[in-house]
């Protein structure tokens, strides 16, 4: 399974969003896949803020990659737990 990778972060340390240009934390882990390129059990991440969680869903959800959507504590919470 694919981790997002927490070490870049912003000028607070912590990750920031995959948005394209966004400086932000990162709030979001968006989980996906393409099921042209990936098998079914692999996951990439996309790091989202608050203010674009729903347009890097919606990006993903429309080509039928979006597989999950959870907040970046749980995610690494769930990482921990394995």
């Amino acid at each position: 399974m694919n981790f997002p990778d927490t070490s870049a972060g912003s000028s607070t340390g912590s990750p920031v969003c995959s948005a394209k240009g966004c400086r932000a934390d990162a709030v979001w882990v968006l989980a996906w896949n393409n099921p042209k390129l990936h098998t079914p059990e692999r996951r990439k991440t996309w790091l989202a803020c608050d203010e674009h969680r729903e347009h890097l869903s919606s990006f993903l959800g429309v080509r039928g990659f979006l597989k999950d959507v959870v907040t970046l504590a749980e995610w690494e919470s769930s990482a921990a737990d394995r």
